[in-house]
């Protein structure tokens, strides 16, 4: 949505960014009255959201993993619902900490069923609780190291989340003066391997999956920064799935 995000309090007229707070209530007062002080209205779909996982984590020093998949779920799921990839008119990267929270949100619950289901042992498959330890520091492992339990779940965690950065992408080039033919030109090839990925359910390839979001990236990349090689690197990758 395009909002005047400079807000002034009407009670007790504070000021403050809804850009970086993301809070519509003053923050001195608690007030809901607000008037915007910005002259233009500038697209804004972020929020001020921050993953938190450290209860998390510090709940594993007394009960199992797979204890605990309810309240990753949670707090990735609120994390993600309040995200977004334009903080006042400017576009963002899509982050590591989204991407986290997008694979953590599928991962956790594809180790839960294949503990249920008996194809892992929580007491001898390491390389899988392993894999979500790591996820829950906040540290994206590389495609060569996931697990083949994990693979199609991560696929589609970040399709999904490549597609959103997709959308928001759209949306500020609507939003922009500049035509960008060749930007929605790969847009809508990205789009296509997006939605083969879902309808596989993610049975492709960590590398392939990994691809889509450095295309993503790239074409953000160009976007944000007028590089014009970031947008032929994208291009050239868009080439090369298959």
């Amino acid at each position: 949505m395009e909002i005047r995000g400079n807000r002034e309090c009407a009670d007790c007229g504070t000021r403050w960014s809804y850009y970086e707070t993301g809070e519509i209530a003053c923050p001195n007062c608690g007030g809901l009255r607000s008037v915007g002080r910005d002259e233009e209205r500038r697209l804004h779909t972020d929020g001020s959201a921050t993953l938190d996982l450290s209860p998390v984590k510090e709940a594993l020093a007394d009960r199992p993993l797979v204890e605990t998949v309810e309240d990753v779920r949670e707090r990735c799921r609120e994390y993600r619902r309040q995200r977004g990839f334009v903080r006042g008119g400017d576009l963002l990267d899509l982050d590591e900490t989204y991407l986290v929270a997008s694979e953590l949100l599928l991962v956790v619950g594809e180790y839960e069923r294949s503990l249920s289901s008996g194809t892992l042992d929580a007491a001898t498959d390491d390389k899988e609780q392993l894999y979500v330890l790591s996820l829950l520091e906040l540290d994206r492992p590389p495609a060569d190291r996931v697990p083949p339990s994990f693979e199609s779940a991560r696929a589609l965690a970040y399709a999904r989340a490549v597609g959103e950065y997709r959308s928001d992408l759209l949306e500020w080039l609507d939003a922009s003066d500049g035509e960008y033919p060749a930007v929605r030109t790969a847009l809508g090839r990205l789009e296509d391997h997006l939605r083969r990925v879902e309808a596989l359910d993610g049975s492709v390839e960590p590398a392939t999956a990994e691809r889509l979001v450095e295309i993503a990236r790239e074409i953000g990349r160009y976007l944000r920064e007028d590089d014009e090689l970031a947008l032929v690197r994208a291009q050239d990758r868009l080439d090369s799935l298959r």
